[in-house]
Formats: C-alpha cells, sequence, structure tokens
C-alpha cells in the first residue's frame, strides 16, 4: 500500500465504503478466483499481470463481468496487450501515466479510442505537458523530445539532493516550474501522447540514437519470447552496444541464438543486438517496474 499504483484505487474504495480484497502476493489463478467469488468491480494491475492473467488457461472459464473498470499504471503497456485486455477482459480500461514526482498525468480511456492504443493518452484537465529537444527547448508536435509537465501536484523537491532536484526542473519564459519526466516522447496533432523510452535507457551507438523499446517490440514478435528487455553496455568499437534479455512463453523452447538471428536480419544495421541471453524471469519490483539496473549488473555493468 506505499505505492501510488495502489492507493489511486484504494483509497477511493474506502472513502465511498466499498470493500478492498487484497492478496499478499500476486498469482493469476487466485486472482481470478477471487474476482470472480467476490464479484470485483475495479481493479489496478500493472501491464505484466495482465499479461499473466490474458495467458493463464483458466481465464475464460471464470466469470468476471461484474468488472466495471480496470486501471493500469508503473510500466510501458503494449498496444497489442491493450487490445486484447478490451477485447477479452469486461469493463473499460484506463491506463494512467505518471511520476510519484508529480507533474503531467496523462489517461488513455483504452475502450474508447481503440486507435489510439500505442499512446499513454492525453493530460488530465488542469495538467500541461510540453516536449524539449536536445536544447531544452519546446519542439513542434510530432516531434520527439523529453516530456515536461506541470500540474496542481508537484513535489517540492528531492530530500537533501538539491543537484537532482535542479536536474528535473525546467523554467518557461513566464518562470513558470516544470518536472521533467525523463521520458522520451511524441505527442500528435490530437494531443495523444506516445512514448518512445527513457532517456536515461537510451542507447547511442556509433553516433546514432537506439531505443530500446523499437529492439523490445521485434523481439516481442517472436512467438517463443514472452517478455523481452534491451539495455547498452559499453564497447570499444561503438561507444555502446544493445544487449537484450528475453523470457520464454509458455510451453515454448527458445533459442536464443537462432532468435537473435532472426531478429537482428529485420533490424536496421546500427540497431542489431551484439548478444541475447535467455532468463527465467525478468527482475521487477513490487509494483511491476522492470528492473534494468539488475540486468545490467548480470552483465557486469
Amino acid at each position: 500500500l506505499y505505492s501510488n499504483t495502489t492507493l489511486a484505487v484504494f483509497l477511493p474504495t474506502m472513502v465511498w465504503g466499498g470493500h478492498a480484497r487484497l492478496m499478499g502476493k500476486f498469482d493469476a489463478g487466485r486472482w481470478l478466483e477471487l474476482a470472480s467469488a467476490n464479484r470485483i468491480t475495479h481493479t489496478m494491475l500493472v501491464p505484466v499481470q495482465y499479461q499473466r492473467l490474458l495467458r493463464h488457461a483458466d481465464f475464460d472459464k471464470h466469470d468476471l463481468s461484474a468488472m466495471e473498470q480496470k486501471f493500469c499504471t508503473s510500466a510501458p503497456f503494449s498496444a497489442e496487450l491493450k487490445g486484447e485486455a478490451t477485447r477479452r477482459f469486461p469493463g473499460t480500461l484506463n491506463e494512467i501515466y505518471g511520476m510519484t514526482e508529480g507533474g503531467v498525468v496523462c489517461m488513455l480511456m483504452a475502450h474508447k479510442y481503440p486507435d489510439k492504443l500505442h499512446t499513454v493518452g492525453q493530460p488530465l484537465p488542469g495538467h500541461e505537458l510540453i516536449v524539449l529537444g536536445e536544447d531544452d527547448q519546446p519542439v513542434p508536435p510530432g516531434e520527439k523530445g523529453v516530456l515536461c509537465g506541470r500540474s496542481p501536484t508537484m513535489m517540492s523537491g528531492y530530500k537533501n539532493q538539491p543537484e537532482k532536484t535542479r536536474e528535473m526542473e525546467w523554467r518557461d519564459a513566464e518562470g513558470n516550474l516544470w518536472l521533467k519526466t525523463g521520458d522520451i516522447g511524441i505527442v500528435d496533432a490530437d494531443g495523444f501522447v506516445e512514448i518512445v523510452g527513457r532517456a536515461k535507457d537510451m542507447i547511442i551507438s556509433g553516433g546514432f540514437n537506439i531505443y530500446p523499446v523499437d529492439l523490445e517490440a521485434v523481439l516481442l514478435e517472436e512467438p517463443e519470447v514472452a517478455e523481452a528487455a534491451v539495455v547498452g553496455v559499453p564497447s570499444e568499437q561503438w561507444g555502446e552496444t544493445p544487449v537484450g534479455f528475453i523470457v520464454a512463453a509458455a510451453g515454448q523452447v527458445a533459442d536464443a541464438d537462432a532468435i537473435l538471428a532472426r531478429v537482428n536480419a529485420r533490424l536496421g544495421k546500427t540497431q542489431r543486438l551484439s548478444a541475447l541471453h535467455l532468463i527465467d524471469e525478468m527482475p521487477r519490483s513490487h509494483i511491476g517496474k522492470l528492473l534494468k539496473t539488475e540486468l545490467r549488473e548480470r552483465l557486469g555493468v
């Protein structure tokens, strides 16, 4: 309950006199049993939990018709998975994008905008968002840059870390304070926000910018792959080079070398993975965030 992810649904439920069912640890089969037996109407899950529920062999055997609203946040939610969740899972689907530090919050009503599933939606009322280029100046709609936002709810700063606070802050010509999200994104003509990747995760190889999310999407096209992650590692020849990690899909035997060859054949010359590792499970935080720092540690970087 320490996380905004959980509190966003838990507290309103309590205030309105509702009943909350808490699980000590997530288990897809047990979740389905509880949701069906308790006639659960609202839920907040992270993307990997939606994935595990929809892949569960007994998903379609459970009565989830009481579900009214589903929420998702905390990690990238692929368009394909959102589409499957809206088709097979009763109730509306609302994806929330934002930061614990505050600033801009966006929401995508996936059931209402099926052609915008590749985005995280639009800023909520009272929230503003701009995209900053490499010179820290706003760029036109449709161009990539660091997402920066402001709203009535913004932190005053990181405790005892003034330099970290200054790195995140940005002020416009009128002196208004904005917070940088650290995410690289694009705002389309309709005001919907697409996340391209994390600024700190971007790989610069041979002078070219490589966004791990692009490579991860290609890895996930392979039928044997359930989860994928790409990190940058030091390279004497290129400065940095991308390395991939995959988790095999249930019931599948994944040959990392064969998958690497197929994927690199589809990637651009400057994007190709230098190595691909098959692992049993992706390292994640308690709220489902992928911990790429732990993946880098496995490589000794």
